[in-house]
């Protein structure tokens, strides 16, 4: 081991935060640049996502909702990017190579699993259309729920400049979340949207369950090393099915099963972490 990969890991170990690139080790920023881009470029793609629905919210007050959703969504991206950017990355090379792809979006009634199927790094969900007011809301209260729990992790990350990042973040993602647990308890309460509202949720939450990898994986046993991540994919998996089943109940949704579908892939179509 070399003198800095000791010096980092003894910084790590006291959870002492990695301020810049000349304290990491080579396998550290390749592994924290590859979080963070997913993390980039997926706040990027989920911006694009929702920007038709400025228009097509019901409302004038939802109008204004969606649009600052998608403000945050976007300022997530320029945050990250510019994090990246600290670390050396080619930023507009990357947006731009890709740029194209941020805005692709597959058929809604197919289902790709945990497979990512463009070179960008967003997380697969994104590649999913939002074709209906359920569908936006459903989103908010499944996939910005499952992220939150995701950057619950970030938060106490060993990367200073990532950990503090999150702070702000994480609060407009809080917002994200309660619009869209506004909207469930109104759509599912509601007879005459109720059948539209399990459908969505069903189809959201499955998709949902998708995003946090496989159990075990070593590249997750590698970022807990490194203090990039806190838990094993899993137990992130668990504790958003658990808030979510406790949520439903209040409302008279129904979970769905939920099977595991990395199994039947070969490991480079399987979401990484």
């Amino acid at each position: 081991m070399s003198d800095l990969a000791r010096e980092m890991a003894a910084k790590i170990e006291r959870g002492v935060w990695l301020e810049s690139p000349d304290e990491m080790t080579p396998t550290y920023r390749e592994n924290l640049v590859h979080l963070m881009t997913m993390q980039a470029d997926s706040e990027l793609a989920g911006g694009y996502g929702y920007v038709p629905w400025i228009m097509k919210a019901p409302g004038v007050e939802e109008k204004h909702v969606v649009a600052q959703i998608v403000k945050d969504e976007l300022r997530h991206a320029a945050v990250m990017y510019g994090l990246l950017a600290d670390l050396g990355v080619d930023v507009e090379a990357h947006v731009k190579r890709h740029d194209e792809a941020f805005t692709m979006r597959i058929a809604s009634d197919a289902d790709i699993g945990t497979a990512r199927i463009t070179s960008d790094k967003r997380v697969n969900i994104f590649y999913y259309p939002i074709e209906t007011w359920a569908d936006f809301v459903f989103f908010n209260f499944c996939m910005d729920r499952g992220a939150g729990h995701q950057l619950e992790d970030v938060r106490a990350c060993s990367y200073g400049p990532w950990a503090r990042a999150i702070e702000g973040i994480f609060k407009e993602e809080t917002f994200h979340i309660r619009h869209g647990e506004h909207w469930v308890k109104k759509l599912a309460l509601d007879p005459t949207t109720r059948g539209e509202a399990q459908v969505a949720f069903a189809k959201w939450y499955i998709r949902t369950m998708n995003i946090f990898g496989r159990p075990g994986s070593p590249k997750n046993q590698l970022y807990r090393q490194l203090r990039l991540k806190l838990r094993d994919n899993d137990a992130v998996r668990q504790a958003f099915a658990l808030e979510v089943k406790g949520l439903c109940a209040r409302v008279g949704l129904a979970v769905p099963e939920w099977k595991p579908r990395w199994a039947d892939l070969p490991e480079e179509a399987q979401i990484p972490g």
